[in-house]
């Protein structure tokens, strides 16, 4: 008995050590915005209130942006003597609580950054050897995402780093979201779950369509590039546990053609969706192309299962996503510099998602609903034929009828 009751003591403790995060707090991919991709690290009071007012009067926040998330840089480039991490009093001159308290007033939630090492990427102070104690800044200022990133981290082991700050922000006490933005270095997917909601799987993101971003000592990627790394990645994501392709480039320099094509496959992803333009000076077409409620809703699906490349040939890439009740998304998606032609069998060409176990039937006629004009467009009884530009696509919800 004793030895049985000391088996099940151990196996409590293991659980304990390692299934530490808030559960339940991301059932579907997270929705937000972060300041990074447009404002680096020129943050403000006044920039940050007024993105909170429009997140509300533009209908993101009903379409489901609810993370209102600073990046590096809100804070002093030194602690103070009790070595807490100070808010820039420059940037925020009312004080954090009354930035936050207002966007908790919009019904937004509010994110914040640091990073796992000495330094964070913009050289502000950094984590490392001051978990408990920013953990529990950060319940007090009621906050409710924490994104962690990976700058000046030499000789630090990153689950354990991770792991750390994870307990900490337990033992705080307050639920928020854990980002691991750890770039993929270590393979936080294959650890990542029981440490936080949603983990990064590449280097940072460019507003470039397919090519990459030299900043001297690394490359930033391009949407498609980042789209090439994941399809392997898939069997690691879900519900609560997500893989992050990192933040939108919606609206910051592409074509119009290519920010759908860049919402499209993120949404096909299963991935978090963090706006990251300027959106007190967004368009009607970046504002269209973020609040498509059905793309989102096929982000957002609650199977939760990230899509997979079905086929890629002379650069013509076909997608498939398995959604609830029996419905599937699908996008047809040119990635070359020229007119692709589609004609595509649906009752000739097998459908399997070998990893969670799902066929496309080929007995029953789905309704092809295209999500960017809103109309159907036939069934899958007739062939799918199309002439699809550059860098365009074509993304169907399959309905069963």
């Amino acid at each position: 008995m004793k030895k049985l009751l000391s088996g099940i003591l151990m196996l409590a403790l293991m659980h304990t050590a390692t299934a530490q995060k808030f559960e339940g707090l991301a059932p579907t991919p997270p929705m937000g915005w972060n300041t990074w991709n447009t404002f680096q690290t020129a943050m403000s009071e006044k920039l940050i209130m007024e993105t909170a007012d429009i997140m509300v009067s533009s209908g993101m926040k009903d379409a489901g942006y609810v993370y209102l998330v600073l990046d590096d840089g809100w804070m002093t480039m030194e602690r103070d003597s009790l070595g807490n991490l100070v808010p820039d009093p420059q940037k925020f001159p009312h004080g954090l609580k009354a930035v936050v308290d207002y966007v908790h007033a919009k019904g937004l939630k509010f994110g914040m950054y640091n990073c796992a090492g000495t330094l964070t990427c913009a050289k502000y102070p950094g984590t490392r050897g001051y978990e408990y104690q920013d953990a529990r800044n950060y319940a007090a200022w009621n906050i409710d995402y924490l994104k962690y990133d990976w700058c000046n981290t030499h000789g630090i082991n990153a689950k354990e780093a991770y792991t750390t700050m994870s307990n900490a922000l337990r033992k705080a006490g307050r639920p928020m979201i854990f980002s691991l933005c750890e770039w993929g270095v270590n393979k936080p997917w294959e650890w990542g779950a029981p440490v936080g909601q949603l983990w990064r799987t590449t280097e940072d993101i460019w507003q470039v369509f397919d090519s990459v971003h030299s900043h001297g000592t690394w490359d930033a990627l391009s949407v498609m590039r980042i789209a090439d790394l994941q399809d392997t990645l898939r069997r690691y994501a879900g519900p609560d546990h997500w893989n992050d392709p990192d933040m939108l480039e919606v609206g910051n320099g592409m074509t119009y053609t290519e920010d759908r094509t860049h919402f499209s496959l993120w949404a096909m992803m299963a991935a978090p969706l963090m706006a990251g333009n300027d959106i007190r000076k967004m368009t009607p077409a970046t504002k269209e192309i973020l609040t498509n409620k059905d793309v989102i809703a096929i982000d957002q699906d609650p199977l939760g299962i990230q899509g997979f490349k079905f086929s890629d040939k002379d650069s013509l890439q076909i997608w498939f996503k398995p959604l609830q009740h029996g419905d599937w998304a699908v996008c047809f998606l040119n990635r070359s510099s020229h007119e692709a032609a589609v004609n595509f069998n649906w009752k000739q060409t097998t459908v399997v998602d070998n990893v969670f176990h799902y066929t496309l039937k080929q007995d029953i006629n789905y309704a092809l609903y295209n999500v960017w004009t809103g109309k159907y467009e036939g069934t899958t009884k007739k062939p799918f034929t199309a002439a699809i530009k550059p860098h365009d696509m074509v993304m169907f919800r399959l309905k069963q009828q």
